[in-house]
Order: C-alpha cells, then structure tokens, then sequence
C-alpha cells in the first residue's frame, strides 16, 4: 500500500523553495489552519499580514499561497495592478483560469462592462443629454445632476465623475437612460452590485471542486481603500449572496487592519505582523546562499539591520571576502551593490531604478554601455531580488529604490536631469502615438484625456519632468490636475500621487507639499474640495482657473447646489468669456432649475463658439422642447439628426415634441426610429407608450410601459405613467402599487400623490385620496388636474354620507 507522504527531500525542497527562509510561525499557522474544518472556531477565514516595507510580505504571501497550491487548494493572487474592484475580479478570473476552472459569465459580463464603459465614455465625452421628464421636482434635480456629470459640460470626465457613484448613483434617471439596458447602465454605473453575485456564484462553484479556495490580495495599503468596503460586504453580510464556507482571504499591506471596520470580527481573523529577520533567521538566509564567512555575515547583519529584502539583495551577491568594509558613511546603495564589482550593471542597475516602473524601452533610453548589453543587462536586472515583474513591467522595492535615485540626484544633478528628460521625451514619443491611434480609430476626445492608457503616458511624462526641473514642470503639472479633474476622481487621484512621488524623489519641497495638500482635499472633500484649494491658491495668472471654476460648477452642480453653482460659471466666464464648457454647464444647470430661456441663451453662444459639434444643436433642440417651442426644437433636434443620424436620442427627442404637439402619427415614426437605433431605450419606450395613449391603444401603451420599467425599475416617472396606464383600464388596485414605489422613489411626486388620490378614490378611500391630493397641490399649487380631481372627489365624499 503506497504512502502518500511526502518524500524528505521533497520537504527539504519546499523549505529551500525560492529561497525562502523564516516565517516558520507563520506558515505554521497557516497551515494548521488549513487542517482545520469551516466549523472548527479555531479555523480563521482571513488572514493579514502587515508590516513596513521590505519586511518580506510579498515573500511570505507567495509562500502561503504555495502553501494553499500543496493542500489542493485554487487560489488567485492580486495586487495593486488591478485598480478597481471590476478589476481585481479579472485578475481573478484570470487566475482561475489558469487552473481549468472557468468563470464564464463572470469574464463575459466583465467584457461587457469595459465595453459598455468605453462606449459611455466615448459617447458622453461629446455631451449628449437624456431627459427624466417632468413633472416631478425630484426629477429635475436628477436631470440637473446628471446632465451636468454626463457630459454636455461636455467631456468624458464629467462622466467619470458620473462614475463615482457615491456621488451620483440617487437619482440617476437620466443617465440610466442612455444605456441599451438595465444591465448595461448597471454594468457602468455600480459595476459591483451586477459583478459581485455573480463572482460569488463562480466561487460557489469552484468551492465545491477543491478543498479550499485561497483568494491574496496583496499591497492592500493601495488596494485597500476601495477592495476593504466590498470585502467587508461580502465576507459578513449576504446582501450579494453568500460566500463559500471554505474560501479564505489573506490580505497583505503595510498597515494593521482596519479595527473600526473589522473589530467586530476578529474572532475569525489572523493577524499576522511583520517585523525584521531574527539574527537566526538573517543567518539561515545567507547560509541558504552559501555566505557563511564570520565577518561578512557579522557585516549584513549591521548593515541591514534584518530587514528581510536589505539581507535578501546582499545575500544574493554571495560576497565571500570582506576585503574592506568602507566608510561608514557609505551610502545605502553601496550596501546594495556593494559585492557587484562589474562597473556597467552597477550603473545599469541605478539607471534602471529611475523610471517608477521599467522596460525594455525605458531601459534603453538612460543606460549606458554597448547596445548589443542591454538585452543581457535587463535579464540581470530582472533577476535581482530587490526587483518585481508585474504586467510586463519591472518595478524596484521602495526601500532600495528610494536611496538609489537619491544617491544620482547627489551625485551629478545634471546627469539626473538629463537622464529624467531622455525618460520624459521617451513617454512623450508614447503619448503622441497613442495620439495619433485615438484619432485613427474614432476614440479621440478632449485630447485624449478621456483613454486612460493616454493618460497613463502622460503622467510617466509628468514625473519624468517634474525630477528633471521640478520648478519649470510644475505649472504645466498643475494644469495637468486640472484637466484630470474632469474626468472624475479615479482620474485625478493618480496625479496627486503623481506630486508626492515626485516631490519626494526630486526632493523639490514645494511640489510634494503641494501633492500632500491636494491629496488631503480630494480625501476629506472629493473634487470641490480639492478645486477649492487650487483656487485658492492660483496666483492670478495661471490659464487654467477658467476651467477650474467651471469644473468647480460642474460638481457644485451634481451634489445639488445649483445657485452656487451658477455663480461658479459667472466666475469661470469673467475668466475666459469663450469657454464652451461653461455655457454648456451653466445652460445645463439652468435649465434643471426650470429657466429653460437663461439655458437657451448659454445655447445659443455655445453653437457660436462650437458650431460643429451635433450634441450642442440637439441640445438646444432639447431645451426648445422643454420650454414648450414646438418649432424651434423640431428645427433644431432635425438638424442634429442630419449631422448625426445615429443618434437615437435626437430622434426620441424629436418624437416627444411631436407627441407633445399632437403629431401622433410623426412622433410615432420618430419613436420607432430610435428604438430601432436602441432597442431598449427605456425613455423612448415610455414616451412612445403616450403615443398609443393619444391613439387609443391601451394594450401597446402597457406593453411599452411593462418593457420601460422591466429595463428600469427604479424610474419613478415610469412607475407613475404604468400607475396611469392602469387606473385608466379601470386596475386601480394594481396602479396603487406603482405609485407608492413611485412615491418611495420621489418623495415630492406631486403627479404620483394626485394620481394616488384619484386611484384611491375609485376605490372608495376618499379621505386618504384627499390627503394625496391635498400633498399634490401643496407640492404644485398651480396643477389644474389635481384641483380638478379634488373637488371631485370632495363631491364623492358628500355623496357618500
């Protein structure tokens, strides 16, 4: 009977795996704690890992995942790469499947979602409008909001603004609209709420195939931030589904776990800190490498203090003679490098370190040797322990990184600057042919701030810059936060950082003081706050407070303070009295306040200084159409259509102003254009569904109505036009149920409470019906029907005592 233990020589090798040495305690818990069942209260689902950089974390992380491979477990590894939860999702379908197990629908509606994304984006950037409709007071503050997020401001970052869905997710009607379907404006606008069941189904899945599922989740300092909420979600609540019992989480990062959002829970946690190599522990290292001479292990040990990655670079050079231990003063390059006495991989080795991330290409542009090396250097260099590959990509740890660039900044200032703006032109010969791609391809929008593999380069650009002549780059890196503040704050974010980092590494005070102060900001305030404080500061001649103050509106405008925000556009315009975008936002916010003549006015100047955009003339048609000018909005919504046939907006637009006018038989071709241009353009569906109202068709204005809301439930106008639609087929029980979603929805409803009222009077409820009737009117004193229906219903009333 065979055994099924390990050989002795396979234990040795797992222990001599990569080098690895300590941590025993903690591997040891690890895998005791795979031995134990879900049930067992000894059994921890999730494990930390935490310490400060280059205490081997990593290292360890790896370890335990390979601990987990051994036990039978699949696992998935992520780390900061991923940049959003929709992303580390892919990261971990990817993972997966790299094992044969498949998460299908999963990978499929993760597709769906950067599609869907790349098409809003696109499409928004050029600001096209969708309309909520009135008559409720809940509805216009939506359509103001989003229409001023969705890009007839108009860019592609109002929109990513749009996508921070903490700020525009209550009452995004008209943003919803725009997509093919309620998955797809869910795909975009809460990735998570449509990704995470299904995740947590694919994981259910592979649970039952394996003994145990090991998801890491490394660089959680970075990752944290936004994976921390939605791993707290699914691990303790069950509002997405449920989690597997044998799935286990290992997070990894600098800095303890959060106790004000984990405390409650540490009965099913590990903590598992991080600190130094023990003497014993530095010692099993460097003799794994074969440094066993007294005095250099006796040197290590001093100069690295234990710290796992310090021992891990030395011990790898495996120096075997001390010779001269050098100034004590000697830099910690030096220490690094210290047994690598070939000059060129030396110098190979610091020029590699100036680019935050590395290639091939990178490499070439600020090396020094022969150029037949470059290829044998870098294969070198990607085998140093102080250095990582991710996503093609070689990155340097931050503790060995940090004294290399200072030691080059010190050593020759000019030799720095020239080698940083050799790195800045390689990024920016980058940035032009991806430039020249966006235009060849149609995605070419506001410059390109819109595609986020531009602004990528861009900010390589800006770093390289910055380190090369902090002073000179500064204004223009201002400028540069400025334009990514339109674009929302997982855009702008990346270039505060960017500021840090190169306010740190040129050591130029001013610049990562200012980076600290608009990091500080954006946290506590978000994009206004962070606007606030630029302008705050801004001398007075920079030529970018224009933009500012009008992207100062632009949020102003979506967190519902229309009045401030109008008074931001004045200022923006008293800037640069032809800035497009702050007529376009100012028209906007206007007419979500009800001054549709004030909205047609900024209109009418944006055409005149953008003539040649279609979504300014369909826009101005649109708000014809709201101020109740038949003629002018058929005039302009047909001219957007000749210059942009496909847009199925246009087309919707148009047909509701026919309807409106009483053009049935017009407005009904101009539906059925759009939807066949969008099939499950709910807005049009609902519109069109008045269409059959005014010809007499009742089947078809429900059916219309049933396909709206099964696209979007929570449109509190759909709901009310189906309540509508079923009181007048005499269903007044089952309109009840719409117009109290409606209500729920759109507290101020005034149409909801009236149309109640009436429903519930047929239904014999007169003094509940005349309490809604009676909130209608104080909702819209001036609403004629719901004046109407009272006195009727008073009359009911009367009759009926």
């Amino acid at each position: 009977m065979g055994s099924t233990r390990p050989s002795m020589q396979e234990l040795i090798g797992r222990r001599r795996r990569a080098g690895f040495v300590g941590r025993i305690d903690e591997r040891a818990a690890f895998r005791r704690n795979l031995d134990l069942p879900p049930e067992d209260e000894r059994h921890r689902f999730l494990f930390h890992v935490h310490g400060d950089a280059g205490v081997g974390k990593t290292f360890l992380v790896r370890e335990l995942e390979q601990i987990a491979r051994e036990a039978g477990a699949l696992t998935a590894y992520v780390d900061e790469g991923a940049g959003s939860v929709p992303g580390a999702m892919t990261v971990l379908a990817r993972r997966f499947a790299s094992q044969g197990r498949r998460f299908k629908e999963l990978e499929r509606l993760l597709t769906a979602h950067r599609e869907r994304r790349h098409e809003a984006e696109a499409a928004l950037a050029t600001g096209g409008p969708e309309d909520p409709e009135e008559p409720s007071a809940g509805s216009l503050a939506v359509a103001r909001a989003a229409q001023v997020g969705l890009g007839m401001v108009p860019v592609a970052g109002a929109f990513a603004a749009a996508l921070d869905t903490d700020r525009i997710a209550q009452g995004a009607d008209r943003l919803r609209a725009r997509f093919r379907s309620q998955e797809d404006a869910q795909l975009v606008l809460s990735p998570e709420r449509v990704l995470t069941p299904v995740l947590l189904s694919e994981l259910a899945g592979a649970a039952g195939t394996a003994p145990w599922v090991v998801l890491f989740l490394d660089t959680y300092e970075r990752t944290g931030p936004f994976l921390g909420p939605w791993l707290h979600d699914i691990m303790t609540t069950d509002r997405h589904g449920t989690l597997p019992a044998n799935v286990v989480v290992v997070t990894s990062g600098q800095h303890p776990f959060d106790i004000a959002r984990w405390g409650g829970f540490a009965d099913f946690m590990a903590d598992l800190p991080l600190g130094p190599f023990t003497e014993a522990e530095t010692r099993g290292l460097l003799a794994d490498k074969g440094v066993r001479d007294e005095p250099v292990v006796a040197e290590v040990l001093r100069l690295t203090g234990g710290l796992p990655v310090l021992v891990s670079t030395l011990a790898e050079t495996r120096p075997d003679d001390l010779d001269k231990v050098g100034d004590p003063t000697a830099t910690a390059v030096d220490r690094f490098l210290k047994w690598e006495r070939d000059p060129v991989r030396r110098a190979a080795a610091l020029a590699g370190a100036l680019p935050r991330r590395l290639d091939e290409d990178l490499f070439r542009s600020v090396v020094d040797g022969p150029a037949d090396q470059v290829g044998a250097l870098l294969a070198w260099l990607r085998g140093m322990p102080f250095v990582s590959e991710r996503g093609g990509r070689l990155q340097y740890h931050d503790v060995v990184r940090a004294p290399m660039l200072r030691l080059q900044r010190l050593r020759s200032p000019q030799g720095w600057a020239e080698r940083h703006t050799r790195l800045a032109e390689a990024y920016g010969r980058r940035r032009t042919e991806a430039e020249a791609d966006l235009r060849t391809d149609g995605s070419w929008a506001d410059g390109s701030w819109a595609d986020e593999g531009w602004r990528e380069l861009r900010l390589g650009e800006s770093y390289h810059l910055l380190c090369a002549r902090p002073r000179a780059a500064f204004p223009e890196a201002l400028a540069d936060v400025v334009a990514a503040c339109a674009h929302g704050d997982d855009a702008v974010r990346p270039w505060v950082r960017l500021l840090v980092e190169a306010g740190e590494d040129a050591d130029a005070e001013a610049v990562r003081n200012w980076g600290a102060d608009l990091s500080g900001a954006l946290t506590g305030d978000g994009l206004a706050g962070l606007l606030r404080l630029l302008l705050g500061r801004a001398r007075g001649d920079e030529p970018w407070r224009a933009t500012a103050w009008a992207l100062l509106a632009d949020a102003l405008a979506r967190d519902g303070a229309p009045e401030r925000a109008l008074e931001e556009y004045d200022h923006a315009l008293a800037l640069d009295p032809a800035l497009v975008r702050a007529y376009r936002g100012r028209a906007v916010t206007r007419g979500g306040t009800g001054d549709h003549e004030g909205a047609l006015a900024d209109l009418d100047r944006v055409l005149e200084l953008e003539p040649d955009n279609p979504w300014n003339v369909i826009l101005r048609g649109e708000h014809h159409r709201l101020a109740r000018h038949h003629d002018a909005a058929v005039a302009d919504l047909s001219e957007g259509i000749r210059r942009a046939p496909t847009s199925e907006f246009a087309w919707a637009s148009r047909g509701a102003a026919h309807e409106r006018h009483g053009d049935l038989d017009t407005a009904l071709a101009d539906f059925d254009r759009a939807l066949g241009l969008k099939p499950d353009y709910a807005w049009a569906l609902a519109r069109r569904a008045r269409v059959w109202r005014g010809l007499g068709d009742q089947t078809r204005r429900l059916a219309d109505l049933d396909r709206a809301l099964a696209l979007q439930p929570d449109w509190a106008w759909i709901r009310c036009e189906r309540g509508d639609a079923l009181r007048v087929n005499g269903r007044d029980a089952e309109a009840l149920a719409d117009y109290d979603r409606a209500l729920e929805l759109d507290p101020g409803y005034a149409s909801a409470y009236a149309s109640r009222g009436v429903s519930r009077s047929n239904l014999g409820r007169h003094e509940e019906a005349l309490t809604d009737l009676d909130r209608a009117l104080a909702l819209h004193a001036d609403y004629p029907w719901a004046l109407e229906m009272r006195a009727l219903v008073r009359q009911r009333s009367a009759e009926r005592t």
